[in-house]
């Protein structure tokens, strides 16, 4: 048999805030009921997300989640990034809700992975369908290796001060070995870490020192959508 579909049903303290929030990122209503039960029915395209609600919950107890596979995490992560910037002004990195930035996750056969985490607490973790050929091949330097290890726990496994320990370290072993490629995605992500620790004051020094590195042309072409990401934490600042 074929054509099946699989839906997700996830807990929230309040399926009114849900409609909102997923209605920011590009979601329909399909289902809504109060009684007996809370409930509600959302759909993005193929994208199906169900949730229940259940008074007093807490979402940051809650260990809800979810996998989506798609053709292009990038294409999906802008797509939802547009309708935050429309709604707050900014990309929300820090708290509940949040959203990463599609990282490639070597716990996840280095395919690219980025995960939002909704006013439920709910993890809905967008991962690539298959790895680009380039990141099955990639070569890394020990920054760059380091930066991988990091995004396993600050986004995969959420400890951020973890992966904060991580990249400092790395960031100290190879200041004056690593290229300004490395660095500055290192340092991005530094600066956005610090960001969901609650710590301005850091994620501003570092947001200062990625800002600073000097690229050429083809550099910045490159590293886009890292330099994009440089502006949205700003802006949250």
């Amino acid at each position: 048999m074929a054509g099946e579909m699989t839906v997700p049903m996830l807990p929230c303290g309040s399926i009114d805030a849900m409609v909102e929030f997923y209605g920011m990122l590009g979601f329909r209503m399909t289902y809504s009921q109060k009684l007996p039960n809370p409930y509600v029915a959302l759909e993005r395209e193929d994208i199906n997300l169900h949730f229940f609600g259940i008074r007093g919950f807490k979402p940051e107890d809650s260990y809800g989640s979810c996998l989506v596979l798609v053709p292009d995490t990038g294409e999906l992560f802008r797509a939802f990034a547009e309708g935050m910037r429309a709604t707050h002004g900014k990309i929300l990195v820090s708290g509940i809700p949040r959203m990463t930035r599609p990282r490639v996750r070597k716990n996840s056969d280095n395919m690219s992975g980025f995960t939002v985490i909704d006013p439920g607490g709910n993890w809905i973790r967008v991962m690539a369908m298959s790895a680009k050929p380039a990141d099955e091949e990639a070569v890394l330097d020990r920054l760059a290796a380091s930066l991988r290890s990091a995004v396993v726990m600050g986004d995969s496994h959420g400890k951020h001060r973890q992966a904060a320990r991580i990249l400092d370290a790395a960031l100290e072993r190879n200041r004056d070995t690593a290229g300004p490629i490395e660095l500055l995605e290192a340092l991005a992500y530094r600066a956005e870490l610090a960001a969901r620790a609650g710590d301005d004051v850091a994620a501003r020094e570092f947001l200062d020192k990625a800002t600073n590195i000097t690229l050429t042309a083809a550099q910045r072409r490159a590293e886009a959508d890292v330099l994009a990401s440089l502006d949205d934490l700003a802006a949250a600042l």
